[in-house]
């Protein structure tokens, strides 16, 4: 099941440096752009990233990354309290 397709203005490094916190410490692996975690076999997300062409906005060059999740035996509830945390983690101010 797909939760969420979204674009991110993030490179691979750093969003591997923030998901740890994201996702409560949660044991993942990586390979590649596929971040997955698997609880006995019966729970999982997957989290997939694919590079997009920056954006740039004169000389300003932003990373940009599709990202798709997936969850498998979870709960509404559970996806969406897993968006609110790493929503928290992910966010970028601005204005």
């Amino acid at each position: 099941m797909v939760a969420r397709d979204c674009e991110m203005t993030i490179s691979q490094p750093e969003f591997l440096r923030l998901l740890p916190a994201a996702v409560a410490g949660a044991p993942f692996d990586v390979s590649g752009g596929v971040f997955s975690s698997h609880c006995h076999g019966q729970r999982g997300w997957r989290i997939a990233l694919t590079p997009l062409p920056d954006l740039t906005h004169g000389l300003i060059r932003l990373e940009r990354q599709r990202v798709v999740f997936a969850f498998h035996g979870y709960a509404t509830d559970e996806i969406a309290a897993f968006f609110r945390r790493f929503d928290l983690y992910f966010a970028r101010g601005g204005g």
